[in-house]
């Protein structure tokens, strides 16, 4: 199953994410399928794209519930709700 999860990388104690679409089985750092954002918890800096977030959520790419909070506060995840499936 392809998830939407956070890749933490940056230095010690001050962690940045990448969101990313990765396999479920696959450890937290490892290669991504494909990169689709950044989110960075210390200044609520959060960069998407979101052509492509969409296009793995209608694949079925289950997003974590971080993530899922991510999408929600930017608003994609009604995008996806409102196209239709093909």
């Amino acid at each position: 199953m392809i998830k939407l999860r956070l890749k933490r990388y940056g230095k010690k104690r001050e962690a940045s994410y990448r969101i990313v679409a990765m396999n479920s089985l696959s450890r937290r750092d490892g290669r991504p399928l494909e990169e689709l954002g950044f989110y960075n918890p210390r200044t609520d800096e959060v960069r998407l794209d979101v052509p492509s977030i969409v296009k793995r959520l209608q694949q079925g790419a289950q997003p974590t519930d971080t993530v899922r909070r991510i999408l929600v506060k930017a608003n994609v995840l009604e995008q996806v709700s409102a196209k239709p499936a093909s």
